[in-house]
């Protein structure tokens, strides 16, 4: 064989990987490699069952989907938020769809912003199931507002809500996957976590300071391997997060989902989360297209990125100022 004819051959197998790999990334809803673990990785059905699972923010969107769908793993769950009707009703549909009996399920309710309870509320925890071996801290609310009309008590509730609480209630469980040399942390921060948008100029606050905290936390915990920190980054997604954000004062939400039909099914995305916690993936991004090609663009374009942000964000700015809500987070 002849040196024209094996390079040849080489350029034009790189050219179909090139063509193969851009297929896949065209039809993603998640960045490759939780895309290739699905593909290829471990199961969640073997990986999770028989597992303590601690989930905030249970009562709705992300953290109720993610109930149900653990359910049917056979785990333990602990549902935490601050609605505790809310909560019994996720149980009752637990026990009715999953694999779940009523001592399986633990209904904790917890304030994330009332930090003095917490070491309470874990030593419940331990005293029910005598372990934790997974906290998923996915409770937070978002923004929709102008940092210019918006008042410091907002940025100050997003703080203490969506970063300080979960820094603290993962403070108090730490001791205890330390002590066993074992656990995962997962943390629900957001695609705004990596990039960024106007009218969320707080909650792009708080999810930066969850990656930089858990990022930091993974790095302390290297004598530890069998301790897993994953940062989840959804973009947009089926749920009430958008109806509750808070606007320019802490108590006018938004009380509006707008439209949602450009958003990834809640069932999608929780499904990505567990196969991101069976193959211990340290960070994720789950978003379909256009959403996903930013943060790649983010990533590794930031000159570019900003550009294009700018654009958008200047058309939002001005579709809000009209009173349209059609956001896109």
């Amino acid at each position: 064989m002849s040196w024209e004819l094996l390079l040849s051959l080489l350029a034009l197998g790189a050219l179909l990987a090139f063509v193969v790999q851009l297929l896949r990334f065209l039809r993603a809803d998640g960045d490759l490699t939780l895309l290739w673990a699905e593909w290829q990785g471990r199961r969640p059905e073997w990986e999770l069952t028989d597992m303590v699972v601690w989930v905030t923010g249970a009562s709705s969107g992300i953290g109720e989907e993610l109930a149900y769908q653990l359910s049917k793993l056979g785990v333990s769950l602990v549902l935490s938020a601050r609605r505790v009707h809310e909560l019994e009703r996720v149980k009752r549909r637990c026990l009715e769809n999953g694999n779940l009996k009523g001592k399986d399920i633990l209904v904790l309710p917890l304030d994330l912003t009332d930090i003095s309870s917490h070491e309470a509320a874990t030593k419940a925890v331990l005293q029910e199931f005598g372990k934790i071996d997974i906290l998923v801290n996915n409770g937070g609310r978002s923004q929709r507002s102008l940092c210019v009309e918006t008042s410091l008590n907002v940025y100050k509730e997003l703080i203490e809500l969506n970063y300080l609480g979960t820094v603290s209630l993962t403070k108090c469980v730490l001791p205890h996957m330390i002590e066993r040399k074992q656990g995962k942390i997962v943390t629900v921060t957001s695609v705004l976590g990596v990039m960024a948008a106007p009218l969320s100029s707080g909650y792009c606050a708080s999810k930066h300071a969850l990656q930089g905290f858990f990022n930091g936390l993974r790095t302390e915990l290297a004598s530890y391997p069998g301790i897993v920190v994953s940062n989840i980054c959804p973009g947009p997604v089926q749920s009430n997060i958008v109806k509750n954000s808070l606007t320019t004062e802490v108590t006018k939400p938004l009380g509006n989902d707008g439209d949602q039909s450009h958003k990834m099914a809640t069932s999608r995305c929780v499904r990505l989360m567990l196969i991101s916690m069976a193959n211990d993936l340290k960070e994720v991004w789950i978003a379909k297209h256009p959403f996903l090609l930013m943060i790649y663009l983010w990533q590794y374009m930031p000159t570019w990125a900003w550009w294009i942000t700018n654009k958008l964000g200047k058309k939002r700015i001005e579709n809000f100022k009209k009173g349209c809500r059609c956001f896109l987070f």
